[in-house]
């Protein structure tokens, strides 16, 4: 067994060499959708969860699965449910993910929902949704892994929403799948709406700064997520789990992971409700600064004082719209 991690390989001999927080980072490579599982206890108790474990298992008969830390206050619920409800969020519905992975106690109040087959809440407004009998619960170490029989799905053709490396996602299209010269009227197509569409000039603008960034931040040994975290940190003191969510674009629980392998290493500490940086962290955060000021530098070399202005005054614009 082996983890990857930049351009070094991290190898695994004994379990006290294991590093959790290493491998969480490494997992974090692959891209995922984001759900919410749902379900309704024997008694009538639902149940929600923000859950990025959801894949297919079988076409005959059509299964799917998903899985729960077995020490979560969900878990017992779905132990005993006849059937859960997998709703795929599409991309608009990041506040909704955020919603259901905080602990509350009624995760339902205020949010409109109708009762799926067994009793399990089901959305609207989903990429799609899948509707399933309890099937079959497999030990994964510290997870169970929960088997549904799909009996009734909906396909709503939404975009979904994604995760990737700590922060939330879209998907669009690949660069390579675009038509190839000798196709003019679909290639002039593409070039009309899609090559200079804002919003997909924007997304392809942030992917290629951070496929440049990112190998950069390998060097101080962070993922994008935790350095921002140390970042905004530096700026905020005293902010808890939730106050981040809002400032780093991340789901609740990838942002506790982020506070958790940072208290860890010690370059943060609890203070009251939230975080504050450690000495170890604040010449991290530096460093983190002037990584991205550098990376801001060179990809910016090539414009002018004036575009850049204009640039920002953009940005500044539509953040505050």
């Amino acid at each position: 067994m082996s983890q990857i991690r930049g351009p070094q390989m991290t190898k695994i001999t004994s379990e006290t060499e294991f590093s959790p927080q290493a491998f969480r980072r490494a997992l974090g490579n692959f891209a995922t959708g984001v759900t919410i599982v749902t379900a309704r206890s024997p008694e009538g108790e639902k149940v929600g969860v923000t859950a990025s474990s959801f894949n297919s298992l079988s076409m005959d008969p059509p299964l799917v699965l998903w899985s729960s830390m077995k020490d979560a206050k969900s878990c017992a619920i779905f132990e005993s449910a006849s059937h859960f409800a997998v709703n795929i969020l599409a991309s608009d519905q990041m506040d909704m993910s955020n919603h259901f992975a905080r602990r509350q106690e009624d995760k339902f109040a205020g949010i409109d929902w109708e009762e799926g087959i067994g009793g399990a809440p089901i959305f609207d407004n989903c990429a799609g949704r899948f509707q399933c009998e309890t099937y079959d619960k497999l030990d994964g170490g510290d997870h169970w892994i929960f088997v549904g029989k799909v009996i009734a799905f909906d396909d709503f053709g939404r975009s979904p929403l994604c995760f990737h490396q700590g922060s939330y996602s879209m998907v669009f299209s690949h660069p390579g799948t675009t038509p190839r010269a000798g196709e003019p009227a679909v290639k002039g197509l593409a070039e009309r709406r899609m090559g200079n569409h804002k919003f997909f000039l924007m997304l392809q603008a942030v992917r290629a700064y951070q496929d440049h960034y990112r190998p950069k931040l390998e060097t101080l040994e962070l993922s994008l997520i935790e350095s921002r975290t140390l970042v905004m940190m530096n700026e905020l003191t005293g902010v808890n789990a939730e106050g981040f969510v809002a400032y780093l674009s991340a789901p609740l629980p990838e942002v506790r992971e982020a506070l958790l392998n940072l208290t860890d290493r010690g370059m943060i500490v609890t203070d009251g409700d939230g975080y504050t940086l450690t000495p170890l962290g604040e010449a991290k955060a530096l460093q983190c600064w002037q990584l991205a000021e550098s990376h801001a530098e060179e990809a910016f070399d090539s414009f002018s004082d004036t575009q850049i202005g204009n640039f920002t005054d953009v940005l500044r614009g539509l953040i505050d719209q």
